[in-house]
């Protein structure tokens, strides 16, 4: 019998919790029943498996991720709309670096519930660079271009890879500046 008031959502929240910790990669179903108090064999009750927990975390991850782009976005248009959205995007990524790994596998075929969740934080990032006026033709390279670029600063960042004397936020701001930039030059 299941343990009073644990449920597999209460077990995906203890595990993108705990994500954020230790890592997705350092993510054990034993770390997790310890966590939620416990053995490791009652863990599975609730969740499958370990890629199953993956798999959750990663759900429940880019619809809060897809929620943090759209908050910050609303309202603005143009660069101001792409700086809303890399800055959520950069905040949200070093606060919950164990979700935000999650959040970056991309959904396993035919995995439908995956796709639609992935498809909406995509999309935001899609309305954002409308706000440029890009050629229909450019928007995927575009998205793919800021994506890329805010994906690698803050990965870099949240593991501490920038060490010289300046403010990595003047840089982020920068780079960012510099795709707006080379994105609607002519």
């Amino acid at each position: 019998m299941p343990r009073a008031g644990l449920a597999p959502a209460a077990v995906i929240e203890a595990g993108a919790a705990l994500a954020d910790e230790v890592g997705l990669d350092n993510l054990t179903m034993g770390l997790l029943a310890e966590r939620v108090g416990v053995r490791t064999p009652s863990l599975y009750k609730h969740v499958d498996s370990l890629d199953a927990l993956r798999r959750g975390i990663g759900m429940r991850a880019k619809a809060e991720f897809a929620v943090a782009l759209a908050r910050a976005a609303v309202g603005q248009s143009g660069a101001a709309a792409v700086h809303a959205f890399a800055d959520a995007y950069r905040a949200w990524t070093l606060e919950h670096p164990g979700r935000y790994a999650a959040t970056v596998r991309a959904p396993e075929p035919g995995d439908e519930e995956d796709r639609q969740v992935s498809d909406e934080s995509i999309q935001i990032l899609f309305d954002v660079l409308t706000g440029l006026g890009l050629p229909e033709s450019r928007a995927i390279d575009a998205a793919r271009a800021l994506r890329s670029s805010l994906h690698g600063f803050a990965s870099l960042e949240a593991g501490g890879a920038f060490g010289l004397d300046r403010d990595v936020t003047e840089s982020y701001h920068f780079m960012v500046d510099a795709l707006i930039a080379g994105f609607t030059a002519p």
